[in-house]
């Protein structure tokens, strides 16, 4: 039962004061107040000491096992408030041996103090299992990366590959070399646009050209460049604006490459054919000497060269196949050189993957000729190379066949300058698509509108169905080598581009830290109950993780999402009706993910949560337009629900994704949602259902003290977390302050909220308002950091009420609120707000209510279930296992509040 199980038997890692709050001695408060004393009033060695093993901070490859290569990791790791001063530096040990580390700042306490830090190594460290990340005091870090500043253009040296980038213009890349010898050229983006999805009579070619470069860090063992620009066409027309790091490790061989475009076209005009990364590669030498690459399934490889040597009427001798077929220097060819004339040159390869479970390989002799079949395969790994005995270049792109339609190029390799291609939207594929997918049907007013949602939970509006400002992030790798790779290396290499390896903490360590909440992997008597509990966390992550593959949740748009709800009748997930098909982070299937994996450990929990933090922060979010940058509802096309709100894009789901792996995209992307709010004056949430609409250009916006604020207060908190930005802090603090001075605190539900300050204005006394959706977007888990970390009890009286009182008897409610609240929805979900309030409150009976809320499963999961029906032909086209009960919402509700009942009730119930 993985490492879920080790909290019946491990005690807890921290001092006493940390069993008394186990044991319900202490409050949440009570804790981080006296974490605090003890860390303020000694030196802070001796609070290290207090907080950390003398040791230090153990740390693990994730998956716990040593990876066989790695070109470079980069890690996140938190630590308790008070323990680490800004000052404080950093040392990595390796069996006992320091490792070249490179460290910064991603987070600080209020107290400032460091709450989170980066860490970052080189190719080929630490490829142990016993690493030690310790602090010390005036460490300096060396390594060989350097960046050096021209006119025009940068220089980044990593001790083995030097690189040329571009200020502005193009290309983007002008060289690589590695140990002076160029290897690669023209570094471009391309993109191919067509005027019709079908019978299209103008095809475009556009290439990209640099606005802004940004050398974000500059070494020494860790460099990060940021590109920006758009690309143009003969005519000068801008088309899909991009973002493209470049992260190069010390004595790396490999550049990873984080690209990013995002859509302002005409979906109805604009048809993209074709994205890619483009570079030329200079050849030398004889084309017999000239290698192709590519990699298939699992350890697969196509290995053929420009003028194949074998299967000749006429042999050329053992030696010169041999060598050949290993990518080595065929010296001798003399017993069939008059003859070689005759031997084509195929200069041209492509592998092709269509769809997630077929690809093809084809060559051709060169442009205006043929292209012959071969090879077919299922799943590409998606790497491929061209060069020669002395180097080349290997490229790949991650999640190939995931993110179909994929394509590799190798062009002219017959030449003196191959021409190669990552196509992360193939030109042999059928061009995008992305215009809205119905007509309207007629839903022309909102009365029209609201009956279509009570039909097919579709929230429709003309004109908001709509990719404008939509993104989609890649990730590729280009490798600088100094020989034609073997079989075996270069398959290792796509392995690696597929699933790089980093660097992780132990699941203690979040609580021992006391991030995310602070309440994890408690220990708590073993019962009955609270083994089906862990079952059933790990059958529903293993489902939906079974689910991506049995119905092939993937491709370009796709992949990283599940869908809502489930189709009994059709054996089928309700992709194509309205509102029940691509979950979009609905009832924070994004959290369920990433707190199971805190609670874990586990890799694939890890990757899977990964994948979705990267499409749902991309693809469900406008990030430019008249609705960025504000998230769409869940619909059958990611961007098409009328429901533009801050739920979607909310910080809550990406703060995970960032503080772990020190990802630069996401951390713009939780920047981007700071002003957010202002966006609420012109696309109203609640205009269908009476909310009046607001002044676009005026200094308030309504904003709803659940979905709205929760998101608000997520990338405010961020932002002053990690930035330290005085504003943010104000607009937190503000907000907090005036939702506790509403007549009902948060039962108020929502106000008018001064955008400028957050401060929010008083609401008519009378006013009460709940909804059962305020409090599953994350809002409980903000709050939860929130009342631990700021010191502010008239807030922390308003939430806990709210925990308090939305599940307590109509009584109740009426004797603390002048009435009851009447029928409300998602009663076990709110189970984890009670187990809140009675951790906090010290409340055993409390306590036992929320577990009779959990276990009584209204408007939730009655009863935890693990039986799946295996399903064949003809009932279904393929084979397939099916939980016809499931359903995202739930499951993701019961997740976490399952994990919330484990953590703050544990000992509550032992049945």
């Amino acid at each position: 039962m993985y490492q879920l199980l080790q909290r019946w038997h491990v005690k807890n890692s921290q001092t006493e004061y940390c069993n008394n709050m186990e044991k319900g001695n202490l409050s949440r408060r009570e804790f981080m107040k006296q974490s605090m004393i003890i860390s303020a009033g000694l030196p802070i060695a001796t609070s290290l000491q207090s907080w950390m093993p003398p040791a230090g901070v153990s740390l693990q490859w994730l998956g716990n096992k040593v990876p066989n290569l790695s070109m470079g990791a980069t890690w996140g790791v938190p630590w308790p408030q008070g323990a680490v001063k800004q000052s404080n530096a950093f040392v990595l040990e390796s069996k006992g041996q320091n490792v070249n580390l490179q460290s910064w700042p991603l987070a600080y306490w209020p107290d400032g103090s460091l709450k989170w830090s980066a860490h970052a190594i080189g190719a080929n460290q630490g490829l142990t299992e016993q690493l030690v990340l310790k602090t010390g005091t005036n460490t300096r870090s060396s390594g060989a990366v350097e960046v050096k500043e021209n006119a025009d253009h940068f220089l980044i040296d990593n001790g083995v590959v030097q690189c040329t980038v571009q200020k502005n213009g193009a290309p983007l890349i002008p060289a690589i070399s590695k140990n002076g010898k160029v290897v690669a050229t023209k570094g471009i983006l391309v993109l191919e646009v067509q005027n019709a999805a079908e019978a299209a009579t103008i095809h475009d070619h556009y290439e990209s050209q640099v606005t802004e470069m940004i050398v974000e860090q500059s070494g020494p063992v860790r460099a990060v460049v940021k590109i920006s620009g758009h690309h143009v066409n003969a005519a000068k027309r801008h088309l899909l604006p991009f973002i493209v790091r470049l992260y190069f490790y010390e004595g790396s061989e490999a550049i990873r490459m984080l690209h990013t475009i995002i859509y302002d076209g005409d979906e109805n005009k604009d048809f993209i054919s074709g994205i890619g990364i483009r570079f030329s590669v200079p050849l030398e030498g004889e084309t017999y000497n000239r290698h192709i690459r590519f990699t298939g399934e699992k350890e697969g490889v196509f290995a053929e060269a420009v003028k194949g040597l074998t299967g000749l009427r006429r042999d050329p001798g053992e030696a010169a196949r041999k060598a050949q077929i290993e990518g080595k220097t065929v010296s001798d060819v003399s017993a069939i050189k008059d003859k070689l004339q005759y031997i084509p040159d195929f200069g041209d390869y492509t592998l092709f993957q269509p769809t997630p479970d077929a690809f093809e390989i084809q060559k051709r002799t060169k442009e205006g000729y043929g292209w012959i079949q071969s090879a077919y395969g299922r799943r590409a790994s998606g790497t491929a190379y061209v060069g020669t005995p002395g180097g080349g270049l290997a490229f790949g792109i991650r999640n190939f066949w995931q993110s179909h339609p994929a394509q590799l190029d190798i062009r002219n390799a017959h030449t003196s300058e191959a021409n190669v291609t990552m196509w992360l939207w193939a030109p042999k594929a059928n061009p995008m698509d992305l215009r809205f997918y119905h007509d309207g049907m007629g839903q022309d007013t909102f009365e029209k509108q609201r009956e279509g949602l009570d039909i097919t939970y579709e929230d429709y509006e003309p004109g908001f169905g709509t990719p404008m400002g939509v993104a989609r992030t890649s990730e590729a790798q280009i490798w600088v080598l100094s020989a034609t790779p073997d079989n075996t290396f270069l398959s290792q290499i796509a392995g690696y581009i597929q699933d790089p390896d980093t660097i992780t903490c132990g699941t203690d360590q979040w609580q021992v830290a006391g991030v995310f909440g602070g309440i994890w992997n408690q220990a708590f008597n073993a019962s009955p109950t609270k083994k089906k509990m862990l079952a059933q966390l790990d059958f529903y992550f293993d489902y939906y993780h079974q689910q991506v593959e049995e119905r092939h949740w993937y491709g370009f748009w796709n992949y990283g999402d599940v869908m809502h709800s489930y189709d009994s009748d059709r054996h089928v997930w309700r992709y194509d009706v309205g509102g029940y098909a691509w979950d979009n982070s609905e009832l924070s299937t994004d959290l369920w993910l990433w707190y199971y994996y805190l609670h874990s450990g586990r890799k694939d929990a890890f990757r899977m949560a990964e994948a979705m933090t990267r499409h749902t922060g991309e693809v469900d979010v406008h990030h430019i337009g008249r609705f960025a940058p504000l998230g769409s509802r869940h619909n059958v096309q990611h961007w098409g629900c009328s429901a533009k709100q801050l739920r979607i894009a909310t910080v809550a789901n990406r703060r995970f994704y960032y503080y772990l792996t020190a990802d630069e995209r996401v951390g713009d992307l939780m920047q981007a949602e700071v002003d957010a709010a202002y966006t609420l004056r012109s696309i109203v949430p609640g205009r269908k259902v009476g909310q009046p609409a607001s002044d676009p250009g005026g200094q308030y916006a309504g904003v709803s003290f659940g979905t709205d604020w929760g998101s608000l207060a997520a990338a405010w908190l961020t932002e002053w977390e990690r930035h330290g930005t005085p504003l943010a802090k104000e607009r937190l603090l503000n907000s907090m302050q005036t939702i506790a001075a509403q007549p009902h605190g948060f039962f108020t539900g929502s106000a008018e909220m001064e955008l400028a300050s957050g401060k929010f204005k008083p609401a008519p006394t009378d006013k009460i308002s709940v909804s059962h959706l305020s409090a599953v977007f994350g809002l409980p888990e903000i709050c939860m950091e929130l009342v631990a970390l700021i010191p502010m009890p008239a807030f922390e009286k308003a939430w806990l009420d709210y925990c308090t009182l939305y599940n307590a008897t109509p009584e109740e409610q009426k004797a603390a609120l002048g009435k009851p609240l009447g029928k409300l929805n998602l009663r076990q979900g709110h189970a984890r707000l009670t187990a809140f309030a009675a951790r906090v409150k010290k409340d055993p009976l409390l306590a036992a209510r929320a577990w009779e809320e959990f276990l009584g499963g209204e408007a939730g999961i009655k009863k935890m279930n693990t039986k799946l029906n295996a399903l064949n032909g003809p009932a279904v086209l393929n084979p397939v296992e099916e939980a016809t009960d499931v359903s995202t919402n739930a499951v993701a509700q019961w997740g976490l509040t399952a994990m919330a009942m484990l953590d703050l009730a544990g000992n509550a119930y032992n049945e």
